[in-house]
């Protein structure tokens, strides 16, 4: 047990207590990383568990909209390339950014790796951060904002749709898919 000195003022304790709190967390998300299926999976059934919050409260669909528009967003992000070959041809520069890689756009171009504007590690934590911080919500009563649900729920599928739709055309205009399964794996020499 650490005995503060007494000199220590309480903010130095108190962020001295802090730092070696955040130094525990990182390292419980740095032995996480390479269990990528068993994260997911947490994720899940930590939406589940707030979805049956939800629907056996019968309230917070504010929260829950909230909660679906944002994970909606890191989605999006997550599908989207770093280097954005439309932001290039928007500025109207040719190449893109001098040294930095984009995406082929004629067959004749090199290979270029697809590089995500958001890694799967970043997504499936703010994801999981997003979840909790919207299951305590669930439990808070000034959250509970008596709403119309079926319009949320409807006006969600209708956003999904547009902005699925819309990746989907840049994925085909560009050629490019941001995923790997499906595609050739080659065995280690």
């Amino acid at each position: 047990m650490d005995v503060p000195e007494p000199d220590q003022s309480p903010f130095t304790a108190v962020s001295a207590h802090t730092s070696r709190l955040t130094r525990h967390y990182q390292a419980y998300l740095d032995a996480s990383t390479p269990y990528t299926t068993y994260r997911w999976v947490g994720s899940g059934v930590l939406l589940c568990l707030f979805f049956l919050r939800i629907f056996l409260a019968q309230g917070w669909y504010i929260v829950a909209y909230t909660l679906g528009i944002y994970l909606l967003n890191l989605f999006l992000a997550f599908l989207t390339p770093k280097f954005d070959p439309s932001l290039t041809q928007d500025e109207g520069l040719e190449d893109g950014d001098a040294g930095s890689p984009s995406l082929p756009t004629k067959k004749d171009e090199e290979f270029r790796p697809f590089i995500r504007r958001l890694p799967e590690f970043k997504f499936w934590h703010s994801a999981t951060r997003a979840i909790a911080i919207g299951f305590v919500c669930s439990w808070l009563a000034v959250f509970d904002i008596p709403v119309f649900w079926p319009v949320l729920v409807i006006y969600w599928i209708i956003l999904f749709v547009l902005t699925m739709r819309r990746q989907i055309q840049h994925m085909i205009k560009y050629r490019y898919v941001p995923f790997s399964f499906g595609k050739t794996r080659y065995g280690r020499s």
